[in-house]
Formats: C-alpha cells, sequence, structure tokens
C-alpha cells in the first residue's frame, strides 16, 4: 500500500459560499482509489456531495 497527500477545496463555510483548502494524507494502492477514499472521508466527516469538492493534486509520499 502506498501512502498518498491529496490536497484539494471543499464548498463550507458559515453559508457554504467559500471554498476552503483541505489536505489528506490517506494509504491506498493507486491514485484513482485514494481519491475515491477521500471523497468518502469528506463526505462523512462534513456532510458534503463529491460535488462541492475539488481535488487540485494527489501524490505518493513516503
Amino acid at each position: 500500500m502506498i501512502n498518498f497527500e491529496i490536497k484539494g477545496r471543499y464548498k463550507g463555510g458559515i453559508v457554504g459560499k467559500t471554498w476552503l483548502p483541505f489536505r489528506k494524507v490517506v494509504e491506498s494502492q493507486n491514485e484513482k482509489n485514494a481519491t475515491n477514499k477521500v471523497y468518502s472521508l469528506m463526505g462523512s466527516e462534513h456532510g458534503l456531495k463529491r460535488g462541492l469538492i475539488r481535488i487540485d493534486e494527489v501524490k505518493a509520499v513516503e
């Protein structure tokens, strides 16, 4: 398994009109599974739909 660092933005804030940055490190087999895992985590933690999450960067880390 590889650790992936995923950076992006999600629509949130008090009114839900601002894009807030996030950074997650997840363990996954490949980049596609890592991004899906982040969508799932952000959805469960913040109650967000996938359309409110923007992933800007995905990279493998040590």
